[in-house]
């Protein structure tokens, strides 16, 4: 490819963890695009010179209006993550939930731009809910502008990332050439772990630590070495202040335990399936969300950092989160694992043809 850089668009952004996977491949981020302003700030600063652009995908407009942006660039890819509540095991799972339709916007865009290839992200769900018909719309709606489309559902903890993660990747190429998914680079036995992520990070249990902050202690790790080999500053490793009642509960619940733990009368404002979780350092996390009450620490007694969720979700040190708390602890939840799309990244390029533009 001597050296130019497959360009992409990443619609439904949020703060850009698919779209930063692909740039840490060698790939040119053009443009991010959502509704959340904060979000936005965080993948503008994170995503080398790309553009931003806040607006409603619903909108048939946003894609004359991303169309203006882009000017005479080529787009050799879209990615994006349409909003899954419709979709989810935690949502409504309205069949007419019109944010299942958001997806649409895809298609238009790939007409418009005619990329080589997109990847479209989504909750597994989406492959089998309402008789699998979202499913079928994709895949038909992309062949219908000459793609051939693959799906697979990659189980996250398989490609380095230290989160129970499951995730739908749909990918299309133009033409009649079917993509082949990447193998894992992990397996059981050598999954990478909590402790194996984030033990190098302060207790943050008396001292909550600022925003920019210092490491205080050296990496004990491959993976933490390799989060934070592109800076000497420590961001968003800011603890949270819990009530001694609060704290009292956690020091219940055992390593990897969680709320069925705990004896009874304790914990009884928080009994649902995810309440009272605590990681374990001998495995992978569960699935980080998008709060930040339900998840704790395996060793200390409190949720974990903002950066403590975004080493688990494979974001490297060098990512800055903007925003208050509960903005950050979103955007890192809603994020594709970067690592993921890395390896998806690498991937696909091996189908694409770059050409320098005369």
């Amino acid at each position: 490819m001597s050296g130019i850089k497959p360009t992409l668009i990443d619609m439904f952004s949020g703060c850009g963890g698919l779209s930063r996977g692909f740039m840490d491949a060698g790939y040119e981020v053009l443009l991010g695009v959502d509704n959340e302003e904060i979000a936005l700030k965080t993948f503008k600063e994170n995503h080398g010179q790309a553009e931003v652009l806040k607006a409603d995908l619903f909108d048939p407009e946003t894609i004359n209006e991303m169309k203006r942006i882009i000017g005479n660039k080529k787009v050799d890819l879209i990615v994006g993550g349409p909003p899954c509540q419709g979709f989810s095991l935690t949502g409504t799972r309205d069949a007419d939930d019109k944010r299942n339709t958001l997806f649409r916007s895809m298609v238009e865009a790939a007409k418009v731009f005619e990329p080589q290839a997109f990847v479209l992200e989504n909750v597994p769900g989406l492959a089998t809910l309402y008789k699998g018909k979202a499913k079928d719309e994709i895949i038909q709606s992309f062949s219908n502008l000459g793609y051939t489309v693959n799906f697979e559902v990659l189980f996250a903890p398989d490609y380095g990332v230290p989160q129970i993660r499951k995730r739908i990747f749909f990918v299309g190429l133009k033409g009649s050439t079917k993509f082949a998914f990447p193998e894992p680079t992990h397996f059981p036995n050598e999954y990478v772990t909590c402790g194996d992520a984030i033990s190098d990070l302060h207790d943050r249990e008396d001292d909550l630590g600022q925003e920019i902050d210092v490491y205080l202690n050296d990496p004990k790790t491959d993976y933490q070495r390799r989060m934070r080999e592109k800076t000497t500053v420590l961001y968003n490793h800011v603890g949270t202040r819990h009530t001694d009642l609060v704290k009292e509960v956690i020091a219940q619940v055992p390593e990897g335990g969680n709320h069925k733990d705990l004896p009874p009368g304790v914990g009884d404002s928080r009994k649902f399936n995810e309440a009272w979780t605590r990681y374990h350092r001998s495995k992978p996390s569960k699935t980080i969300d998008t709060g930040h009450r339900n998840h704790f620490h395996y060793e200390y007694n409190r949720v974990p950092t903002v950066r403590e969720n975004a080493r688990l979700q494979t974001f490297t040190d060098d990512f800055v989160v903007y925003g208050n708390k509960t903005q950050q602890y979103r955007q890192i939840g809603n994020a594709v694992p970067p690592l993921l799309g890395f390896h998806l990244a690498n991937k696909i390029k091996t189908y694409l043809k770059v050409e320098q533009e005369v």
